[in-house]
């Protein structure tokens, strides 16, 4: 049976890894998009989604922005993501906001208003974490911070709605070749070679596993290292 999916991040990177392989197998998506440039795209490489225009830079606009969202919902996938490098000395509050409206304050209001869709299908709330939420780095602290919150939010969201039936999984990935990964190497002023990273298809290929696991089991935290060389 196809299932409904929500996800943000679509346009690129592990977002759009995701969302290539579950329109490929016929499932039916609804997608965010931060503005109607990037909504067009949206359309164009997925004729058959939804797309909504929403900026997850703006959390207290997504109820406005959204309209109306599906009445069955069995996955809500938070894979976009921002971040801006800088020492707690130098980095503005305004790069520090960014980072903690998209990557913590959006998915935690997404999901309130997707919620009642959620339940309904007894579904699952997944949010692509990151390494940074487990361990924090010199000149990471405004993106490990909101990760870190991150992380915080989906273990309470998991005990709250265990008894609706939804289950939460935080996926962690290291490294990953996106072009996410090439800002940050521009950031830090090093070259930038995908091949030392992790595949977006790989990370994909993870989240389809949690989504397609039995309801008798589920994955609450999953971490995704790159293999040997």
């Amino acid at each position: 049976m196809a299932l409904t999916h929500l996800v943000t991040g679509a346009g690129s990177g592990i977002g759009a890894s995701v969302a290539r392989a579950l329109a490929a197998r016929g499932d039916a998506l609804w997608l965010l998009a931060r503005n109607d440039e990037r909504a067009a795209d949206l359309r164009a490489d997925f004729p058959t989604a939804r797309v909504v225009t929403a900026d997850l830079a703006d959390p207290e606009a997504l109820a406005g922005q959204l309209g109306q969202l599906p009445q069955r919902l069995d996955t809500l996938l938070h894979v976009a993501g921002a971040v801006d490098l800088g020492t707690v000395a130098e980095q503005p509050i305004a790069q520090v906001r960014r980072q903690v409206d998209v990557n913590l304050l959006a998915p935690m209001e997404l999901t309130r208003l997707c919620l009642p869709a959620l339940r309904a299908a007894r579904g699952l709330v997944l949010v692509v974490n990151s390494t940074s939420g487990i361990t924090a780095n010199p000149d990471w602290s405004a993106y490990a911070a909101s990760k870190f919150g991150a992380r915080a939010f989906t273990d309470a969201l998991r005990a709250e709605e265990a008894a609706h039936g939804v289950r939460v999984t935080s996926v962690h990935p290291s490294r990953t070749a996106t072009p996410m990964q090439a800002e940050v190497h521009r950031q830090e002023g090093r070259d930038y070679d995908p091949d030392r990273f992790i595949a977006p298809d790989t990370v994909a290929a993870t989240i389809l596993h949690v989504i397609d696991l039995p309801r008798d089991g589920t994955i609450t935290e999953v971490t995704v290292r790159p293999g040997p060389r």
